[in-house]
């Protein structure tokens, strides 16, 4: 039994063209469906970046605080009218002073790079925003404003607003 044997049961039918598209579809064209790379950032994203702004200020603020806070318990080692704030470690609140500073630095870095920054920019702003939210569980002096900022960072830079937005092409 050859293809040409009109008895072959497995042959082209004789007299009826092959259909195409019988059956499943084909496969679109790749690439058919993809969204479209966005030109201007998304709003949500725009706003984490005012976010890591806006911490960037808080940040300068309890920097300073922390700063006064160790100058003036240096201070008060030596005047005994001040004995109960004598007693606070003066490094620990220099450590928290320093942290401080380091966060500020962080999250300015990070809000430069929402224009510039490719998907390792966005893991990382990800990475700041779930950090901060943990510490500000730690560290109760506008904790709840951190806490509100980190988790809004994190949810909008991870959405897929914000992966388009990072994941653009760049000519």
């Amino acid at each position: 039994m050859s293809f040409g044997d009109p008895n072959n049961p497995y042959g082209t039918p004789q007299g009826q063209p092959q259909q195409p598209g019988y059956g499943y579809p084909s496969a679109p064209p790749v690439g058919a469906y993809a969204a479209p790379a966005p030109t201007t950032m998304p709003g949500t994203v725009s706003t984490a970046r005012i976010l890591l702004w806006i911490i960037v200020g808080l940040q300068v603020i309890g920097t300073a605080l922390y700063g006064f806070a160790a100058v003036a318990v240096d201070k008060a080692e030596d005047d005994e009218t001040f004995g109960q704030f004598a007693d606070y470690p003066t490094g620990l609140i220099w450590a928290i002073a320093a942290l401080a500073l380091v966060w500020l630095v962080w999250s300015a870095v990070l809000a430069t790079k929402f224009t510039s920054g490719g998907n390792g920019a966005r893991v990382t702003i990800l990475v700041f925003g779930i950090l901060t939210a943990v510490l500000a569980l730690v560290f109760t002096i506008l904790g709840i404003v951190h806490l509100v900022f980190g988790i809004l960072i994190a949810v909008f830079v991870g959405n897929a607003k914000g992966k388009a937005w990072f994941n653009r092409p760049r000519y």
